[in-house]
């Protein structure tokens, strides 16, 4: 375990601690994973441990995005289409809607409160639409619900048993499973105005498991945190994970500080980005937030419905350690190899008049970063002289080489924007033309 310093140890704790007491949570228990590994774990109150199930609720959804982004990266959906392609009587919801909390669907099920009922024998999922609200972010339960019912269709299993074969095996996540496996907390509620409690049934949710039904550990939920942060090739790369932490829809559409991306929750904490997913499910509250830029994570799960604000308890455990520990940056090493070819694209480029830089990286990727504003984006190699851009506002767009009779570069299109060696260079092909005059001085 990587070591924080003192100081920084005690701050985290005292953060848990009074977590624990103002929220009047039974028990409490966290964790912070940096550079790689959990860096620290504690816990306060009764019958806990890092060994200890709690319920985490909708991080469930989260499990289920990724699930959902190994089908497109096999090639066996797209996330452009509509449910009923892939699974029957799905309707005409398309999946990256589902997955972003756009597609105006219902935001719980119909039937009873489907979170503290059994759901074993629930056969409907799907419920009310909203159409005023496609298009807008309206959170919806049933949505996760059906797309785990798309993942199960697909692969031909149950639901269940696809998580464990394609993420919790590979993850080594063995004390993570769908119904409670002890040790394991109970789940309680406190009295509003007395410290008195009550229990909170154990629910099997049945058909609407995905939106919620998960339970886990701080162990487990730290070895999934390291992988929300960097990707494995056996479960989902990084750059799909980036994908799913890229803002879809926002909240409120004012409110620019919380937005979701694909099956992740974001929160803009000052400068700082987390992205992650809260829980919650009766007797339970749980969140999970990853800081790419700093390499460090956060895990909270408490045994109580209400009380303890754990998204907001869970950044600021992560705050601590980012900020009186920032990362130490990797030692700068020169690329293995580069091809000729693409030394020679790096260097200025323009986008009319706004300057922007474009660097060859490894595995014959570029990264192209505006020198006026915020934008930077990495693109993968597509063959023949073309790339495809994995983030930002050109995630999926498609740059293109473009060459004169002579073989010589000219201009390269990305996304029908023409970058030029030049600032408006009149021999390049500028949409609606540059004037003939060209620049000059006072008018």
């Amino acid at each position: 375990m990587p070591e924080l310093l003192p100081e920084t140890r005690r701050a985290l704790l005292h953060c848990l601690a009074t977590a624990q007491v103002q929220g009047r949570a039974p028990s409490i228990a966290a964790a912070v994973v940096r550079d790689g590994e959990q860096a620290w774990a504690d816990s306060r109150g009764s019958d806990t441990g890092r060994d200890v199930q709690y319920r985490i609720g909708s991080i469930s959804k989260t499990f289920v995005a990724v699930l959902v982004l190994r089908l497109r990266d096999e090639g066996l959906i797209s996330l452009g289409d509509p449910l009923g392609t892939y699974l029957p009587g799905g309707g005409d919801f398309l999946l990256r809607d589902l997955l972003g909390h756009t597609a105006g669907l219902a935001s719980e099920p119909p039937g009873p409160w489907w979170e503290r009922t059994d759901g074993t024998g629930r056969t409907e999922l799907l419920g009310t639409d909203v159409p005023s609200m496609r298009g807008l972010h309206h959170y919806s339960n049933p949505g996760f619900a059906l797309l785990g019912a798309m993942v199960a269709h697909l692969r031909g299993a149950d639901w269940g048993t696809v998580l464990r074969r394609e993420i919790l095996e590979p993850l080594g996540l063995h004390r993570t499973t769908l119904l409670p496996a002890v040790p394991h907390a109970l789940g309680w509620s406190v009295h509003p105005w007395a410290d008195v409690l009550m229990p909170e049934p154990l629910t099997d949710t049945g058909r609407m498991a995905p939106a919620g039904q998960i339970w886990s550990t701080v162990d487990d939920l730290s070895r999934f945190a390291q992988f929300l942060l960097h990707g494995d090739d056996r479960v989902l790369g990084a750059d799909s994970l980036a994908q799913m932490r890229t803002p879809y829809s926002a909240s409120e559409a004012d409110d620019w500080n919380s937005s979701y991306g694909l099956g992740m929750q974001l929160l803009r904490r000052d400068e700082r980005l987390l992205s992650g997913h809260t829980g919650g499910m009766p007797g339970f509250a749980a969140t999970l937030w990853t800081s790419p830029d700093d390499d460090v994570a956060t895990v909270l799960l408490t045994n109580t419905t209400s009380g303890v604000p754990v998204g907001g308890v869970a950044a600021d455990l992560l705050t601590i350690v980012a900020d009186r520990e920032p990362r130490i940056p990797a030692p700068w090493t020169p690329l293995p190899a580069l091809e000729p070819a693409l030394l020679g694209l790096a260097g200025p480029w323009y986008w009319g008049a706004s300057p922007y830089a474009l660097r060859p990286a490894a595995g014959g990727w570029l990264e192209l970063t505006s020198l006026s504003g915020p934008r930077r984006v990495r693109m993968r190699p597509a063959g023949d002289g073309e790339w495809i851009g994995t983030s930002d506002y050109f995630n999926g767009e498609r740059l293109r080489l473009v060459r004169d009779e002579s073989g010589t570069i000219t201009h390269f299109d990305l996304g029908t924007f023409v970058f030029t060696r030049q600032p408006y260079a009149p021999a390049s092909a500028i949409p609606g033309g540059v004037d003939p005059g060209g620049w000059r001085g006072q008018v």
